[in-house]
């Protein structure tokens, strides 16, 4: 259903457009139905690990792959500092020096530094013909909000999906962190579909002493993770009376490779409403049959257990109550 949507003639001379800013690892598995129908724009100045970029050039319709840092400013170079990780590069400065009680804090340890050539977006896009973003992804160690933010209003308000990886601890100085991404976001129409926090363990290498050989080797795997940052997932709410009929079949293709089923539902119902077109009670009948084929998928002894625990709290209830 996905590829029939994106074969229309909506898309034929507006194809879906992806930005991934920080691909150094590859580009997006998310977008794998969307990349035969889209232009992909990829950068990493740290080249190191580009080549998993290169490798998946075929997977689209067009991939431009850029070399150089993104910045939210008009500046022609800046300092990138490399890091023992190459996934850990950024233009802000690293902070091993506030990480050492975290396992992860050797990875950010400053190996080199060198100038890089700095594109905003906005002359980014018009270097490629390109007026639109859809799908809006960036890893930039540190600085993701202030590049969504530095896009066009119009534009922005326009993006289907916008994933983010901002900062809880400081690994960077300045760096953007989870609670300003929060805050703007509220008030940016898009609303929060996912949120994965990740991190490193709490351990201060100086203590390694103290363990045996193998037990040095393996101690991450059995410690539980502190929080360190957050991979956040926001999907456009359709408030603007802008949305125009490709907003909503792509808004749709969006929310069925996001998982978000019950949304694609609701967005083919306001749909058909507005724009009448058949498709989109194809749409609606398909995103409710995968929420149906999740239902079918569950155990035989769920319901027995949901109807367990409600009886259960009932129970307490009454004896709080008494």
């Amino acid at each position: 259903m996905i590829r029939t949507v994106l074969s229309r003639r909506e898309f034929q001379h507006r194809p879906p457009v992806l930005v991934d800013i920080g691909s150094s690892s590859g580009v997006h598995v998310g977008w794998r139905e969307l990349a035969p129908f889209s232009i992909c724009l990829a950068f990493d100045p740290d080249d190191r690990e580009m080549t998993a970029v290169q490798r998946q050039s075929s997977e689209y319709r067009h991939l431009h792959v850029f070399p150089f840092a993104v910045s939210d400013q008009q500046v022609a170079n800046a300092d990138l500092y490399l890091t023992k990780s190459p996934a850990c590069s950024s233009l802000l400065r690293p902070r091993p020096d506030k990480l050492t009680d975290y396992e992860f804090s050797d990875r950010f340890t400053i190996v080199g530094q060198r100038s890089v050539p700095m594109r905003d977006l906005k002359s980014i896009l018009a270097s490629v013909n390109l007026d639109r973003v859809d799908w809006f992804k960036s890893d930039s160690q540190g600085t993701d909000l202030r590049l969504f933010s530095s896009l066009d209003p119009k534009l922005a308000q326009r993006i289907m999906v916008a994933e983010l990886e901002p900062g809880i601890i400081d690994a960077y100085d300045g760096e953007d962190k989870l609670w300003q991404v929060l805050a703007y976001m509220e008030k940016s129409g898009f609303w929060l579909s996912r949120m994965q926090i990740k991190g490193s363990q709490r351990f201060n290498r100086s203590e390694i002493e103290g363990l045996t050989q193998m037990e040095r080797r393996y101690f991450v795997h059995f410690l539980k993770s502190a929080p360190g940052w957050a991979e956040v997932t926001y999907l456009n709410s359709f408030l603007s009376a802008e949305m125009d009929l490709r907003d909503h079949l792509l808004g749709w293709v969006c929310a069925m490779a996001s998982a978000e089923y019950g949304f694609a539902a609701q967005l083919a119902t306001r749909a058909q409403r507005r724009f009448e077109d058949a498709i989109f009670q194809d749409l609606r009948k398909h995103a409710l049959s995968k929420i149906r084929n999740a239902c079918t998928s569950i155990p035989a002894w769920f319901p027995v257990l949901v109807r367990a625990v409600r009886k259960w709290r009932r129970m307490h209830a009454n004896r709080s109550l008494a």
